[in-house]
This record gives C-alpha cells, sequence and structure tokens, in this order.
C-alpha cells in the first residue's frame, strides 16, 4: 500500500489565564507547509500575555486505504489538519500527533490531557492531498449485509439457565 510522509511545522499559542488553578493554556494555532529555520521551542512572537511559539515538526502520513476519508476532508467547508499538543514532563509542550484524516483527528480527543485543535489546512498541503486521492483513491462499491435466516423448525436455543439444558461435564 503506497504511503507519503509529509513533514510540517506546528506553531502554538500560550495564553496567560486568569484562574487560581491554571497560570497558562497552550493550543496549536498552525500548520506550516515545510520547516521554518528556526529550532523547535523558539518564541517567535509575544503580545501581551500572548506568546506564539514554534514547537517543531509534525508528520503526516498520507495512507492509500484511507483516501476516502482524505477525500472527505478536502470536500469539506475548512479542510483541516488536526493537530494534538502534549504536556511533557517538564512543563514544556510538545507536537504528540497531527493528521489529514477526520476520523483519527475526532480520535485525538481521547486522550484528554492533550489539547486539541483542527487547523486551517495550508493550500500547498492539501495540493499534495489531493494529487495522493487522485493517484491512490479507489471507490469500493458498498454491499449491504443480509441476515442469515433461522430455521423456523429448528429446535430453539436455551441458555444453561433452562431446564432442559446441562452444563458442560454435568450428569444428572
Amino acid at each position: 500500500m503506497p504511503v507519503q510522509i509529509v513533514t510540517v511545522g506546528i506553531v502554538a499559542v500560550k495564553r496567560k489565564l486568569t484562574n487560581p488553578w491554571v497560570d497558562f493554556e497552550w493550543l496549536p494555532e498552525a500548520v506550516l507547509p515545510g520547516l521554518p529555520a528556526v529550532a523547535p521551542g523558539t518564541l517567535i512572537s509575544a503580545e501581551g500575555s500572548v506568546e506564539r511559539w514554534y514547537l517543531g515538526p509534525a508528520e503526516l502520513t498520507f495512507h492509500s486505504g484511507e483516501t476516502a476519508h482524505y477525500r472527505d476532508n478536502l470536500l469539506s467547508a475548512r479542510p483541516a489538519v488536526w493537530v494534538a499538543l502534549r504536556e511533557g514532563a517538564e512543563g514544556g509542550w510538545f507536537v504528540a500527533g497531527a493528521t489529514v484524516d477526520p476520523y483519527e483527528g475526532e480520535a485525538f480527543v481521547d486522550v484528554v490531557s492533550d489539547k486539541v485543535e483542527p487547523l486551517a489546512m495550508p493550500h500547498e498541503i492539501a495540493v499534495e492531498l489531493q494529487a495522493f486521492v487522485d493517484a491512490h483513491h479507489v471507490d469500493a462499491p458498498f454491499f449491504k449485509r443480509k441476515r442469515d435466516r433461522k430455521d423456523p423448525h429448528a429446535e430453539p436455543e436455551f441458555g444453561l439457565g433452562h431446564p432442559g439444558r446441562q452444563a458442560p461435564g454435568r450428569r444428572s
């Protein structure tokens, strides 16, 4: 199965909160096509109580078996890249994952402590993803499964609690 990997950069925003339990909030803010010429963990800008940080690279992996999902994303009103941030052991934040598969992105929120956001897909990524879908998508026909019909004249099946049935290995 063909696979393509596209490396992107992730920018996050750090906001000062007025909360007695949490000082700052980190959220993914932007996906950069390619990698910038700065090191991961670099402060990009600061405006009042809001800071923007380049957190580092993330790999978007395109799998040929998931092209229907990618097509759903591209046909949506706002194609997105789902980005998950996770707090490290020393309090810093890092990129836990990124995907263009909307169903995988939806699964990112299962990790309650992660900060997950669907971010606008850069045009360059959308073009690469569309080319991958065009090259590898195969429409699979939908077959409705039919239930097996039970024989109306067959003996009824009862559980172990039924008086006419004995547990295996037990004799009366």
